[in-house]
């Protein structure tokens, strides 16, 4: 899941709500909402490989 934060960066959330938080976690912040799409499919990539 990407966001746009206030600053104009993009930050990569995890899907699934951390138990211990109740919160997203953090996966990465990016400056360009293309750099965050390439990170998450890399994420993807190595979560099922």
């Amino acid at each position: 899941m990407i966001r746009k934060l206030k600053s104009g960066k993009y930050r990569i959330y995890s899907r699934s709500i951390d138990s211990k938080t109740g919160k997203r976690r953090n996966l990465g912040t990016f400056d360009s909402k293309e750099a965050a799409l390439k990170h998450e499919r890399e994420i993807q990539y190595f979560k099922h490989h």
